[in-house]
């Protein structure tokens, strides 16, 4: 009998990846959407669709009841569902943390705790890292979040690791890039028309993971069994700037780009008064002061070897091979 798998946040870029690869490998695949949630990248047949109401908690555990009894419980679920733009601190911590809380509480509730409970949480959790010899973050380091979003995150991932004997296992992503995605796009697009825009004049170290790997990494750690543990999922290697610069470039067959450092004064300012009218107008803005201090950050080299260990995590796709694969696609809808 087919596994069954439930993705929250499903209608997501991420997420959208996530319920492809579950069906790649047969599972009875649910992904839980809101009724506003858009389906474009859902198109498959074999997908069955849940509304979960995270606003509701009465509602919420009435339909995972309803759900058990009709089909039984899920064998695996994947926590998707988050939130990276807020204009407040509370908001962040009750879409980021209290609705992970009380997705769990209700599974526990309604016997219908899975066997292993995946975690989407992010490198933001760990805060500022070595940015004088660039060692990479450890499954030793201590988080230590620095933003509002790494903050809820963390609170989380605490929620998870304060439940005894719960099946849960963590993933803490670092920037994940390709087909659908809209931020990296928006870097992309600027070294089109011949610009790279970056942040400081002191060294940078980026990491990435094409989603088809985070996506593939996802499915191998729940054949593998919870582990209480988190993972920080990366292509094992760093990049610069210039480097990314470089490679985009050169797929997009633009022979001069010129790049232009903006000051951190300059970006912390332009954060504060963009954050500033998203607060007054209620609207959340992409630039803000955790912005600030996630472009701030000087070095996100992660050691993966845990993860590699444990259940045989090897990405398949290198900076220049998703950067291809990506930019491909976003030619062919037209975004780029």
């Amino acid at each position: 009998m087919a596994k069954k798998i439930l993705i929250t946040g499903a209608g997501g870029f991420i997420g959208g990846f996530m319920v492809a690869e579950a069906l790649k490998r047969g599972y009875e695949t649910w992904a839980a959407v809101r009724a506003t949630t858009s389906r474009v990248f859902l198109q498959d047949e074999r997908i069955h669709f849940i509304e979960l109401d995270f606003t509701d908690g009465d509602a919420l555990a009435q339909t995972i009841e309803q759900h058990v009894a009709e089909h039984g419980k899920w064998d695996y679920v994947v926590h998707n569902l988050g939130a990276t733009k807020c204009t407040n601190y509370a908001m962040f911590n009750l879409i980021n943390c209290q609705y992970l809380k009380l997705l769990v509480d209700v599974l526990i509730e309604k016997e219908a705790v899975p066997e292993v409970f995946l975690m989407i949480s992010s490198l933001s959790v760990m805060g500022v890292g070595d940015e004088a010899g660039y060692k990479p973050f450890t499954s030793q380091s201590i988080p230590s979040p620095n933003t509002a979003y790494g903050l809820s995150k963390f609170n989380g991932e605490t929620c998870l690791r304060t439940i005894a004997d719960f099946p849960y296992t963590i993933f803490r992503c670092t920037g994940v890039y390709g087909p659908h995605e809209r931020d990296y796009l928006m870097m992309m697009r600027a070294i089109k028309y011949g610009f790279d825009f970056s942040v400081g004049f002191k060294k940078q170290m980026l990491t990435f993971i094409y989603v088809k790997d985070l996506a593939e990494a996802v499915m191998q750690s729940l054949e593998h069994g919870a582990t209480r543990k988190a993972y920080f999922i990366s292509e094992p290697r760093g990049y610069t700037q210039k480097e990314f610069r470089r490679l985009v470039a050169a797929e997009l067959g633009k022979r001069f780009v010129l790049p232009v450092c903006c000051p951190l004064w300059v970006v912390k300012l332009v954060c504060k008064v963009s954050e500033t009218i998203g607060m007054l107008t209620l609207k959340p803005s992409t630039l803000n002061g955790d912005k600030y201090k996630i472009m701030k950050q000087r070095n996100w080299l992660v050691d993966v070897s845990d993860a590699q260990n444990d259940f045989g995590f090897s990405p398949k796709y290198d900076l220049a091979a998703g950067v291809k694969e990506a930019i491909a696609w976003y030619k062919q809808v037209g975004w780029l």
